[in-house]
């Protein structure tokens, strides 16, 4: 009896032993697996004192993990796994460029930028992050301004003001002396250079065709 006891207690401790050590290595499995991202976000020009850590927070894979400013701008996002991470900062009025964050097995880091359409394209970022604005969100569309130059040329403004001109001009160029000898210059040339409409309408009936007797008989009356 007192030897089955034994064997017993033996057998039990070594049991509680086997147990013990196989919570451990999970404990330091979990502990292991679960890791942090740092980084610091800076402001807008000199908006550092308007308290713009309170607007601010970091957001990972669109809300997986969140990660709030402390007042020099740094931030902590705790037990966080290997993979492949979006890290991006939201602020109601500046745009920041997001960072794919990635963590290996072994717990290296490598930040590169986000690039949607060049997929293997990398380029790497310094680690912990540096976010830094790019430029302020505009809500609303600035307002068009009324302009001078707008109203003289809007083509209906035109059309009314190209005759008006040109009434008010054409009777000065015309009253030149100079002027006047060149466009009935003009209009003699044209004249004598423009033949008669029934010479051109019978040529056009006839095809050129009765002009030719003409010439023969004018050819026989020579001899």
């Amino acid at each position: 009896m007192i030897s089955s006891m034994k064997l017993g207690s033996v057998i039990f401790v070594i049991i509680s032993l086997i147990v013990g050590h196989i919570n451990a290595e999970n404990e330091e499995d979990l502990s292991t697996d679960l890791y942090v991202i740092e980084g610091k976000v800076f402001p807008w020009e000199n908006t550092a004192s308007t308290g713009w850590q309170l607007m601010t927070h970091v957001m990972v894979n669109g809300g997986e993990h969140y990660g709030f400013l402390r007042e020099d701008g740094t931030f902590v996002i705790s037990n966080v796994p290997s993979g492949s991470y979006i890290v991006e900062v939201v602020n109601p009025n500046y745009l920041y460029e997001p960072v794919r964050v990635e963590i290996n097995s072994k717990g290296k880091f490598r930040a590169r930028k986000v690039n949607l359409i060049q997929t293997s394209q990398i380029i790497q970022v310094p680690y912990p992050l540096k976010m830094r604005p790019l430029t302020p969100f505009r809500y609303f569309q600035v307002r068009e301004q009324w302009r001078v130059t707008d109203f003289l040329f809007n083509p209906m403004v035109l059309m009314m003001i190209l005759p008006l001109v040109l009434i008010m001009i054409l009777p000065k160029i015309m009253n030149d002396p100079e002027t006047r000898k060149d466009m009935e210059q003009l209009n003699n040339l044209t004249i004598y250079n423009l033949p008669e409409m029934s010479e051109v309408i019978t040529a056009f009936l006839s095809g050129g065709e009765k002009q030719k007797p003409k010439a023969v008989k004018a050819a026989k009356k020579r001899q």
